[in-house]
């Protein structure tokens, strides 16, 4: 549990420094350069995946509270979503204009989705602790970047193709699932 509670710490400091450590951003960018900096933080990232997988996979899980008998067949719809979502923040998209952070609450989704199908103390602190994240970096990147300015309307096909590519997205997870995690996501 130790190196996931890490690998979280090391993800949430690495997020966290265009936002709420931008002082600090600065001065480290001032000292070593733009692209060192860069590196300095995509290296943390890697680590604190991988920390995150490790320390996944080396925590025996616990129960914690019991996931709603309704909270599988919930999470699947919702997975879809949180990648549609994900999917949509890197394209131009009608969502955007909806949302100012697509990415970060497909994030939040994704998070909510895997904490209604899991009750164990691993489930908590990963998709609990993503899912914080999410929601605290919403409101730090709108002090940060100020109003925002709404998007223009796309014609619909620019997010069918979305959808086409969250579709796909979810069924290569939904078959490497059980290699990534150690467990079927089929509600079933």
């Amino acid at each position: 549990m130790e190196l996931l509670v890490l690998g979280l710490a090391i993800w949430w400091i690495a997020h966290l420094q265009k936002t709420a450590g931008a002082p600090l951003r600065q001065k480290l960018i001032g000292a070593m350069g733009a692209d060192p900096f860069r590196g300095v933080i995509s290296v943390l990232l890697v680590i604190s995946l991988v920390l995150i997988v490790v320390g996944w996979r080396g925590t025996t899980p616990v129960a914690v509270y019991d996931a709603p008998l309704w909270g599988r067949a919930v999470a699947t719809p919702l997975v879809l979503l949180a990648l549609y979502l994900f999917v949509a923040s890197a394209q131009p998209s009608n969502v955007k204009r909806l949302l100012r952070h697509p990415q970060l609450t497909g994030v939040a989704v994704w998070a909510l989705a895997h904490l209604l199908s899991n009750g164990d103390n691993r489930s908590l602190v990963l998709f609990g602790g993503l899912g914080v994240w999410a929601l605290v970096e919403m409101p730090l990147i709108n002090r940060r970047d100020g109003p925002r300015e709404t998007p223009e309307a796309l014609p619909m096909a620019a997010d069918v193709k979305l959808v086409v590519a969250a579709v796909v997205a979810f069924g290569v997870l939904y078959f490497v699932h059980p290699w990534i995690a150690g467990a079927s996501p089929s509600p079933f």
